[in-house]
């Protein structure tokens, strides 16, 4: 029976990214939940008395979000994801963090392959990359990094982030072949990327994704990070995926982007540019330009 107040008020299609990262994915297992993803929206909707508009689009490859209220009109957002290794600990992260500097978190469940949370609506809810020119970007980036770096009590369930790195290094192994990458970088890159995490001079909780698109205007805060995917580690990896975002700057200067980020963040400059040589190797089988930029930055 529907509980009280639970009104379904569209159907449940699937946003393109999602349904094509899927479909590209050929993973049975990933299909077969994307089949039944429609009934999954259906039960949740009902159990937590949600009324739904369309889901966003083109929306994300491993996750289903659409604009909600609950049963006392309040504006929310469901997120339905695919519970990966990407989506481990993100609602323990938003419960770490409640609010301050990120979304706030009001459900989450996990269960049958999914990761299921219902979240506050930032409103007017525009990406960052919409509204700043990237050297503005980074000094808001680095204020909401300063804010959610911190120390999660003991009994925290947050992954070391060398267990990231060395899954990430171990597939950059499985995919490298010679003409991609000078092969001596490609080793270098590898090991720093290795070693990086485990001689880090502090660890605190990590954002490790934090970019323009994931950071929204907000009207209970000015900005607010959403989709962060939780570890524990080294602080000089989280401006990286920002860096990347911007590659227009980083191409041209990556010595002096990396300085200016360290600057604004009390990082060490040359820790810092030596994860960003690192994570340039990593990338530079997809992205040929970041191998470029590796090259121009590689330590000595």
């Amino acid at each position: 029976m529907q509980a009280e107040g639970a009104v379904t008020a569209v159907p449940f299609p699937i946003p393109r990214n999602l349904r094509e990262s899927i479909e590209e994915d050929e993973d049975p297992e990933r299909e077969e939940w994307l089949r039944r993803l429609p009934g999954t929206i259906a039960e949740l909707t009902e159990r937590w008395e949600l009324r739904l508009d369309p889901p966003f689009e083109p929306g994300g490859t491993i996750s289903w979000v659409a604009p909600a209220s609950d049963r006392d009109g309040e504006a929310r957002v469901l997120k339905v994801s695919w519970a990966g290794p990407e989506t481990l600990h993100e609602a323990e992260g938003l419960r770490e963090w409640d609010g301050d500097g990120t979304a706030l978190l009001y459900r989450a469940e996990r269960f049958d392959h999914t990761s299921a949370m219902l979240l506050e609506h930032c409103r007017p809810g525009t990406p960052l990359a919409r509204l700043r020119a990237e050297p503005e970007r980074d000094e808001i980036v680095a204020g909401l990094l300063r804010n959610l770096w911190r120390h999660p009590a003991d009994g925290h369930p947050f992954r070391p982030l060398h267990v990231m790195c060395d899954q990430w290094a171990d597939e950059f192994e499985e995919d490298y072949e010679p003409g991609d990458l000078d092969p001596g970088l490609a080793r270098a890159g590898t090991a720093l990327f290795r070693e990086l995490p485990r001689s880090a001079p502090a660890s605190v909780l990590l954002c490790t994704d934090l970019h323009a698109e994931n950071i929204l205007a907000g009207d209970r805060r000015p900005w607010l990070v959403i989709d962060p995917k939780p570890y524990l580690g080294d602080p000089h990896y989280d401006p990286l995926q920002h860096m990347l975002n911007c590659p227009g700057r980083l191409i041209a200067d990556p010595i002096g982007f990396t300085d200016r980020m360290a600057g604004l963040l009390d990082l060490d400059r040359e820790r810092l540019r030596a994860w960003l040589f690192a994570r340039c190797v990593q990338e530079g089988i997809w992205r040929p330009e970041l191998g470029v930029v590796a090259a121009r930055i590689a330590p000595a």
